[in-house]
């Protein structure tokens, strides 16, 4: 037996750690991928031993483990949920998404010792191929969002790469009251989001990126004089750092392709596991 798990990155673009106060986001899956595959062995083998404890920690059978991404670590990509989320579908085969969610929520809280929420893994798992997904995470519901036509994102890359599990999301240096108001603000701007135009989508990106920055410090200096920069090119209507902080990319909301180098993000099919004898 032969299991396949294709599953994306996450481009989140408004709604910023807002999962742990039962809050929104709008996100959807793009075309970096990362593909594991399974095949029956006789032993449990695989190149890359956090790969392994990873599949023992979800219980998973003797196989021979590949994997292959596109989705770089520390990027603010969601490279370690899309790991996770890879491995609670081969090793189970869960077809119910959420649960696929929480398993891998599990074994990244166990094995990477992050403690992330639920952001991520339900971004990836979740959306309707090409479409965005509103996440409400008081519900734990999630509506399908199609994105207009002239919502053209980027991503310019930081440089600067850090480790999940060295992330708290609960730091004490930056008071709960400050987290929830945050979180309660963004929210506000997801729900703006959803029903306004390119150019105040542009502004709405610049506040949660100063939010980030002053609320919860998720931002460094440098970062966010590049996330200034960026701003201030033409043809750029907004921009913001993504993911958990500290580091990786830059979210960047544009009026026409040439605005910025490199490719559009392209909303993209959520994941899904394929199986052959």
């Amino acid at each position: 037996m032969r299991r396949t798990a294709s599953v994306p990155a996450r481009i989140n673009i408004i709604g910023e750690h807002t999962d742990r106060f039962g809050g929104l986001a709008l996100s959807f899956p793009s075309q970096h991928r990362l593909v594991l595959s399974a095949s029956s062995s006789s032993t449990l083998t695989g190149d890359d031993p956090t790969l392994v404890r990873l599949w023992n920690a979800a219980r998973g059978w003797d196989a021979e483990l590949t994997i292959q991404s596109e989705i770089p670590i520390g990027a603010g990509m969601s490279s370690s949920a899309a790991l996770c989320v890879a491995v609670a579908m081969c090793s189970q085969n869960h077809d119910n998404m959420m649960a696929v969610s929480l398993e891998a929520q599990r074994i990244e809280h166990e094995i990477l010792g992050s403690d992330c929420g639920l952001l991520d893994q339900i971004a990836i798992t979740h959306p309707t191929s090409g479409q965005a997904a509103l996440i409400d995470f008081d519900g734990m519901s999630v509506t399908d969002f199609k994105i207009p036509p002239d919502w053209l994102f980027k991503l310019v890359d930081s440089g600067i790469r850090r480790n999940l599990g060295e992330t708290n999301y609960n730091s004490t240096e930056v008071c709960p009251e400050m987290r929830e108001m945050h979180a309660l603000l963004e929210s506000d701007r997801v729900r703006e989001a959803l029903h306004c135009d390119v150019n105040r989508l542009g502004k709405i990106l610049n506040q949660s990126h100063a939010s980030i920055r002053d609320n919860i410090r998720a931002s460094t200096p440098a970062i966010d004089s590049l996330v200034r920069e960026i701003q201030d090119t033409p043809g750029v209507l907004g921009a913001r750092l993504m993911g958990g902080g500290h580091g990786g990319m830059i979210l960047a909301l544009i009026e026409n392709e040439n605005a910025l180098p490199g490719e559009l993000l392209v909303p993209s099919e959520s994941a899904f596991i394929e199986e052959s004898v």
